[in-house]
């Protein structure tokens, strides 16, 4: 059996031990340590002699001791193995963690994504569905563009802003399609629009520095403009959108660096931002000095008439744009890319500089490749039908069943929808029933500032199907009702 790595022992040739007792001790701690896991192949007993340069007898010793004492397992002609049951229950070493100075930086309450043998159900927050990828026709997309950075030599360093292809067909998609008026040299390629978030934060946060969104907002950018020292201030938000006079309000009270929004699907209510409280913060913005940080992280997905062009398109300098096309294909294909000013874009780069040198031409050059032949917009207008067929089956089931339970309003684009509960209900203890019952859901605090409790559920339905959304609501309903 090929083995990708050498297992590295070393024996102590001064020791008064025998070899082959050494080589059970250090076998055995390599286990307790989990560098060696049950069912992992140890090598034959000739190449672990001639590694060690020992008689083979030795190490047909130490592996016979091993495996009465239960720790290894033969399996003939297939090799030795480690033991599928061990002789002990391992545990791990406890945490020092929280000693630690690292202890103290701001990290996300659900940085681990729950093992998906723990739960039977998992509502995930609006992701796509990965199933509908045109498999064939993105393989063929990243063979051309392994082929041509290989044979023109492009697979080396290169410009940290990515890929001039890709920046030019972001450009034309954003010029045609949502009303910017933007060059390659306006456009930073980043991986997905977290990262986005971040360099936008780095380059325009000073320590101190006031930056203002709303009380139920997009957690990971919470924690990036506090992770650069920001002063995080919330706003209410009503179905118009943002509250623009309480916006207002501490704008004449101190200075702010930056709003951030998500006007076209509010995150993560859903709800769409109106036009006239879009004019209103353009102005605001105007008036007081602010720039307005823009994640449109889901536009494509729009079900109702015409999508309502970006705030961007309205005031260029005021804002900086994110945008990603991780949502439209999958969340691991980690495109996105930030809009600015080409002074600020290019303060990008410097950090992009120190942090990543650069982004992935093959992935840039293969999504350049589906932009431009029109094989991207294909599969949105594809998806866009299944996610709707989607989302009328989940409001129908949503006002069958649940109308005592939860209200709701039919969002106009997204992947989700936001489910306010109306019983009175402890969020806590709704977590701790929806763990016994293997379903897992997003907790409230990841929405509000300050941990608030919230009782809401973000429900996601673009990557279910009708069987799954059936069974999802079946459970939900079991819970909700208890």
């Amino acid at each position: 059996m090929l083995r990708p790595w050498d297992l590295v022992i070393k024996l102590d040739e001064s020791s008064s031990t025998p070899f082959y007792l050494q080589l059970v001790t250090l076998i055995i701690a390599e286990i307790k340590a989990g560098r060696l896991k049950p069912q992992d192949a140890l090598p034959g007993t000739r190449e672990m002699a001639t590694k060690l340069a020992i008689n083979r007898k030795t190490v047909v010793l130490a592996y016979d001791e091993l495996i009465a004492q239960g720790w290894l397992q033969s399996e003939g002609r297939r090799g030795t193995f480690v033991a599928s049951h061990l002789p002990i229950t391992l545990h791990q070493a406890p945490s020092q963690a929280s000693s630690h100075p690292l202890a103290t930086v701001a990290v996300m309450p659900n940085a681990t994504f729950p093992a998906a043998e723990r739960f039977e159900i998992i509502i995930n927050d609006g992701i796509p569905d990965s199933r509908l990828i045109p498999f064939e026709i993105i393989s063929r997309a990243f063979r051309h563009a392994l082929i041509h950075t290989a044979r023109s030599s492009r697979l080396g360093y290169s410009n940290p802003l990515g890929t001039d292809e890709l920046r030019m067909a972001i450009a034309q998609m954003l010029n045609m399609e949502r009303g910017l008026h933007v060059k390659p040299d306006n456009i930073c390629v980043v991986r997905g629009s977290q990262m986005g978030i971040f360099l936008t934060a780095k380059v325009m946060i000073q320590p101190g520095d006031a930056v203002v969104m709303e009380r139920l907002s997009y957690q990971p950018a919470r924690l990036a403009f506090q992770a650069c020292g920001a002063e995080v201030i919330t706003v209410e938000t009503d179905e118009h959108g943002m509250n623009i006079d309480q916006l207002d309000h501490i704008c004449s009270k101190r200075e702010i660096r930056f709003v951030y929004v998500t006007p076209h699907h509010q995150f993560p209510t859903t709800v769409m931002m109106s036009m006239e409280r879009r004019i209103q913060l353009l102005t605001v913005a105007a008036r007081h000095g602010f720039k307005i940080l823009e994640d449109d992280y889901d536009h494509e997905f729009h079900y109702i008439l015409q999508p309502v062009l970006p705030l961007a398109c309205r005031s260029p300098e005021s804002v900086i744009y994110v945008g990603s096309l991780s949502k439209v294909l999958a969340p691991g294909l980690r495109v996105g890319y930030i809009v600015g000013p080409e002074a600020f874009i290019q303060a990008c780069a410097d950090h992009i500089m120190i942090i990543d040198r650069q982004g992935n031409p093959v992935t840039e050059l293969a999504a350049a490749e589906l932009m431009g032949n029109g094989e991207l917009k294909r599969h949105i207008l594809k998806t866009l039908k299944i996610y709707d067929q989607r989302r009328k089956t989940l409001a129908a089931a949503l006002n069958k069943d649940f109308d005592q339970l939860v209200d709701f309003n039919l969002p106009s684009g997204g992947l989700a929808f936001w489910l306010t509960l109306k019983k009175t209900i402890a969020m806590q203890d709704f977590l701790l029933w929806s763990k016994q019952h293997r379903l897992h859901f997003h907790r409230d605090s990841l929405y509000a500032h300050a941990n608030q409790t919230v009782a809401a559920i973000r429900l996601g339905f673009g990557s279910h199907d009708d069987r799954q959304l059936a069974q999802l609501l079946g459970k939900l309903h079991e819970l909700l009702s208890s």
